[in-house]
């Protein structure tokens, strides 16, 4: 996984692949990363970066 969370994001989406908010809290916020059809959860990270928290906003899932 990249450093940059938004960057790690980016390429998973780019790719047709799935991310969703698993946890949102203030000040951090826990991402799923799923296969392409949305199934199977491939892995998981938490970050408090607050690119990342700006990138989000109040989304919930690249499919938004």
């Amino acid at each position: 996984m990249s450093a940059d969370p938004v960057e790690t994001l980016l390429r998973w989406q780019d790719s047709g692949a799935v991310w969703r908010v698993v946890s949102r809290r203030p000040d951090s916020v826990t991402i799923g990363l799923y296969e392409c059809t949305g199934g199977q959860e491939v892995d998981r990270f938490t970050s408090t970066d607050p690119a990342l928290l700006r990138f989000l906003g109040e989304r919930a899932t690249s499919e938004d």
